[in-house]
């Protein structure tokens, strides 16, 4: 049996988000498991959206999340180059044996005979697809329209009625060909399509299991069909499940982070991050346990224990493994990285200079303090949001806030803390709680009732850190930096008070 090749094939027209960061972790504990290979390929025939720097920032993004590769366009390899930008001499040779072999075809179809042919499909109720109108085209005119400058795709034939694999994750699985037609390999442009570029580079760079994301499946037949023209065996193919955000739908930008570089800036570490999206599909031997070091996970890892059930992605338990990493870190490590941490996503967020911060350390000692009695799950770019970036305008016209003013023992509640705090130049905390069990004893509200009006006026959210601990940051904050990035309790209740309309 040959030895087990894998490779983790990114486009470099964005960040690593959770979805790709768990196909390139899936296919290294595959390979490092076998003892196979593990490589990188960047696939940047997309010229507009490719640029370096995605890809200097994907390699920095893989190396900080703990993996590496044995094969690829830094460290090169028997089958370089590893950009398919580079390699476009092979894909055309390959795309003139095909044509060559009578598999595929020159189309001369302009962009708009072929929408006009999709719109028609779909007023019809069929699936768009290719109608195959230039494969009548004999070759020899065809040709000569080609030498003669007339712009041409080149796409191949289909000839099954349907395509069967067996899946790693899916098992066996069956596309009619009636959903595809004649696929293209290389555009008008020259440039090779994905389809056609993946299978020439995994058939000649000798993958033997292609493991990437279900969105993929519908590509599967089409490869499938350049196996078959090229006479070629293909490799195994395994398709992870879709990942969801809390609301079932598939994980975005709106359901918060979702990329390496994200939780990179929120202060997640790596080990953590690993662990968690190991679990995104996939459960370890026994079934329940959930921490696993790299030792245990490459021992462990197999593709007989993914599923094939869409995974949800929870913030909560991303947190709690985080939780679990730091604090088994030593005080002094744990400390320095979230100090690292910190001052890092405040400078980077531009709400400080180094500085301001080398003047504030009170004040970050009190920011750090929040993070560490969290066991680090306070998510620290909300909390920096937080501190610097309250407008009393925006907080009042929240929904939640109108809700809560609408209610009158909770207007009465803010009302009357407001009066309080306006009424003194600095609100401590003892002093907050002489208020809070004043208002207490006046109302006869306590826990929720009592607090939640206020945290909503101060903070803008619903949930949060205790009070009491986000006080002195505001604070000390709004002294140390005069006020130019941070607002002090009382700033932020004129403010909002102003915005609501609030007769005080």
């Amino acid at each position: 049996m040959s030895k087990v090749r894998v490779r983790f094939a990114p486009s470099p027209t964005g960040y690593v988000h959770v979805g790709n960061a768990r196909t390139a972790l899936f296919n290294w504990l595959f390979a490092r498991h076998q003892g196979g290979i593990n490589i990188l390929r960047i696939e940047d025939t997309d010229a507009e959206r490719s640029k370096p720097e995605y890809e200097t920032q994907l390699v920095a993004d893989l190396q900080w999340f703990g993996l590496d590769w044995d094969e690829g366009p830094d460290k090169g390899g028997p089958f370089a180059p590893y950009r398919q930008s580079e390699r476009r001499e092979i894909y055309a040779q390959h795309s003139q044996q095909l044509i060559s072999q009578g598999d595929a075809y020159y189309c001369f179809c302009s962009p708009e005979q072929l929408e006009a042919e999709r719109e028609e499909a779909l007023k019809a109720g069929r699936q768009p697809r290719y109608s195959g109108r230039c494969r009548k085209i004999p070759p020899e005119e065809a040709a000569r329209r080609k030498s003669a400058g007339e712009p041409s795709a080149v796409r191949l034939k289909i000839v099954e009625s349907s395509f069967f694999w067996i899946d790693r994750v899916h098992g066996p699985t069956t596309i009619s060909s009636e959903v595809i037609g004649d696929p293209i390999l290389v555009r008008s442009e020259g440039l090779p399509a994905y389809n056609f570029a993946a299978v020439v580079d995994d058939h000649l760079m000798e993958i033997t299991q292609v493991i990437r994301g279900d969105d993929h499946i519908s590509n599967t037949p089409r490869q499938l069909a350049l196996y078959r023209a090229f006479g070629w065996e293909p490799p195994e193919f395994a398709h992870l499940s879709t990942i969801l955000g809390p609301d079932r739908t598939r994980l975005s930008k709106r359901h918060g982070a979702t990329s390496i570089a994200n939780f990179r800036a929120e202060g997640i570490l790596p080990e953590a991050l690993r662990n968690y999206l190991l679990l995104l599909g996939w459960s370890a031997s026994d079934g329940k346990t959930e921490k696993l070091n790299t030792k245990e996970m490459i021992a462990q890892f197999s593709l007989d224990r993914i599923t094939k059930s869409p995974a949800v992605f929870d913030r909560k338990k991303l947190d709690w493994l985080n939780g679990e990493y730091l604090f088994a870190l030593p005080p002094n490590e744990r400390r320095e990285y979230f100090l690292k941490m910190v001052t890092g996503v405040l400078i980077q967020e531009g709400y400080l200079t180094e500085d301001e911060l080398n003047r504030a350390g009170d004040f970050i000692g009190e920011i750090l303090l929040v993070i560490i009695e969290s066991k680090g799950k306070a998510n620290l770019s909300d909390l920096a949001r937080m501190i610097f970036e309250y407008d009393g305008r925006i907080v009042a016209a929240r929904e939640n806030t109108r809700l809560t003013l609408e209610d009158a023992a909770a207007k009465e509640i803010l009302i009357d803390f407001i009066r309080q705090v306006i009424a003194q130049p600095e609100l401590s905390f003892e002093r907050f709680q002489e208020i809070m069990k004043f208002l207490g004893e006046k109302t006869g509200k306590k826990g929720k009732q009592l607090f939640h009006p206020i945290r909503i006026a101060l903070t803008g959210e619903e949930s949060g850190p205790e009070l009491k601990k986000m006080i002195p940051i505001f604070e000390d904050g709004a002294q140390l930096l005069l006020k130019r990035h941070v607002k002090s309790c009382a700033g932020r209740l004129r403010e909002f008070a102003a915005a609501a309309k609030l007769q005080l």
